[in-house]
């Protein structure tokens, strides 16, 4: 295993994750996606990706991913700032996280690697 090459969320109007996930969080649009004969969107976080499949969204359950940032207190006040509820920061392990959800109720959490900002 080398890593993680990407994970699907499912999202009920890819309209609006796109927007969200590119526009809000700052993920780039990818244009290379195969026509699958369901809507989605491939898009890259850093040198991971994120695909969003055209689906029912399941029950939140605590299901996530996270999203490395390098000032999660930064990231958290320019969130809010822009109208996205995110959770306060909290120290975990090493690091420290924060959780919001997306257009369609999937939960992205935020996480800051210790020694970073």
């Amino acid at each position: 295993m080398m890593g993680v090459h990407h994970v699907s969320i499912n999202i009920d109007d890819v309209d609006a994750a796109l927007a969200f996930y590119v526009d809000t969080l700052g993920l780039v649009a990818r244009t290379d996606r195969p026509d699958f004969g369901f809507p989605g969107a491939w898009l890259n976080a850093g040198n991971q990706q994120v695909h969003l499949i055209g689906a029912s969204v399941p029950i939140d359950q605590g299901q996530h991913f996270a999203l490395q940032v390098d000032d999660l207190d930064a990231t958290i006040a320019e969130l809010r700032d822009g109208g996205v509820a995110v959770s306060d920061a909290v120290a975990v392990g090493t690091g420290r996280q924060a959780f919001l959800h997306d257009p369609a109720g999937n939960m992205v959490e935020l996480h800051q690697v210790a020694g970073l900002a």
